[in-house]
């Protein structure tokens, strides 16, 4: 095989920890580590959602050959050149996992490489794109019949980091439980955490009153640092505190008697923060999670960890985590206040299903909670979950039965290998 290089095309957190991650191990595993005969470089394109440590996160991984940040990418596509003025092989490839998928039509005409995309709900550019690995047959449904050969489905990438770290017991999957621990994943953007944080440790709160023998846990994410998750616990620095009736927390780092840092409630209740990544391992214990909306359900529904999804309303403009031209005008500055506002009010009155398990199975198996949300209510409910065991397997047998196979990345892989030699 002549040297080649292969170039992901991805944008915002969710993408590059559950999409790129286990395509780039996957064409590793099929086409090997020498980097002088397979160079694999992730360029990435601007997200509403992105945090800015998304080029760390790519670049930590052991596949990755090379980054580039969001903030040249404008240069690249226009002028296919990169910061650091890359070389790049006569033979490559240019798969798109995340950003638009006009992208690869561009970059991979300027570099004269072949393109493969990955198309979760819809395909475009039928003509102008080489191959199209899809989640589900309806994606290709209204193509073309000259174009339909292009089409394969793979499944959904969303799963497949989450499978293969899964415990595993008498060779299937099986999550094993640790009772009387409750996850909390409160987001990792700030339009999120400012109502995530004090909402659920408040929550959190209130079930260790009723219930202190139980324990909870924060799986950081991981472009998020622990000294700004706390400043969304500090009353001084965020007022929805004071909207939850939550009094604060502080940062305690590990000691001899702890491995990890905990976030100590002013009421002396402990929350072990894990920083590893994936956190699949510690979630697969939980016996419940409360989350928001976002990828991290596709994981803990993978993983077939029940949870509660909650959505506060009590500051409206508060979510502008949204994709595409919502995403831009909720926060272009002055404006993008009333633009949030207004793309909230109307989400809220057309609301359909929000977490991915209840997208995949078309019914809400898990709960979803929108609204003027109270932590004792939320509360009382997890209680009511945990002194009913049977809801709670339930939920597990039906995250199981929508999570679908494994085996995604390993497919979008073998199309790569067969773009590399036609």
């Amino acid at each position: 095989m002549n040297p080649v290089d292969i170039l992901i095309l991805s944008n915002g957190p969710g993408e590059i920890t559950t999409w790129v991650r286990p395509v780039v191990q996957a064409l590793r595993q099929q086409l090997g580590d020498d980097c002088s005969l397979v160079r694999i470089s992730v360029v990435l394109s601007p997200c509403p959602n992105a945090s800015g440590k998304e080029a760390a996160i790519a670049l930590s991984y052991p596949e990755v050959d090379r980054v580039q940040g969001v903030e040249h990418f404008w240069q690249f596509l226009l002028w296919g050149k990169t910061y650091e003025n890359w070389d790049w092989r006569s033979h490559g490839v240019v798969v798109f996992l995340g950003g638009d998928q006009i992208f690869p039509v561009i970059i991979g005409k300027k570099l004269r490489y072949r393109t493969v995309v990955y198309a979760e709900w819809q395909a475009r550019w039928h003509n102008l794109i080489n191959r199209f690995a899809i989640m589900k047959p309806k994606v290709a449904q209204k193509v073309s019949q000259k174009y339909a050969h292009k089409f394969t489905v793979v499944g959904d990438l969303m799963l497949e980091a989450q499978n293969s770290a899964l415990p595993t017991q008498h060779g299937l999957n099986a999550p094993l439980t640790l009772t009387g621990l409750i996850g909390i994943l409160p987001g990792s953007k700030a339009a999120k955490l400012t109502q995530g944080i004090p909402l659920t440790l408040a929550i959190a709160e209130y079930i260790h009153t009723k219930q202190p023998q139980i324990k909870f846990v924060i799986p950081v994410a991981p472009t998020l640092d622990l000294p700004t998750l706390v400043s969304f616990a500090d009353p001084r620095k965020n007022p929805f505190t004071e909207t939850f009736k939550f009094s604060g927390a502080s940062l305690v780092m590990p000691e001899q008697n702890h491995e990890y840092p905990l976030l100590k409630t002013d009421q002396g209740l402990n929350i072990e923060l894990h920083q590893e990544n994936p956190a699949y391992s510690i979630l697969s214990q939980c016996s419940i999670c409360l989350t928001t909306v976002g990828a991290n359900t596709a994981e803990l529904g993978s993983l077939g960890v029940p949870m509660i999804v909650l959505l506060p309303t009590q500051q409206l403009d508060a979510m502008r985590s949204w994709d595409g031209l919502p995403g831009l005008f909720a926060n272009l500055p002055g404006v993008g206040t009333t633009f949030a506002k207004l793309i909230n009010w109307l989400f809220l009155r057309r609301k359909g299903l929000l977490a991915w398990p209840n997208i995949w199975a078309q019914s809400e198996i898990v709960p979803e909670i929108v609204g003027q949300l109270q932590p004792q209510e939320i509360g009382e409910m997890v209680l009511d979950l945990l002194a009913h065991p049977e809801k709670l397997e339930e939920m597990r047998t039906n995250l199981r039965r929508v999570r679908g196979e494994s085996g995604a990345a390993q497919k979008i892989a073998q199309i790569v290998c067969e773009e590399i030699e036609p």
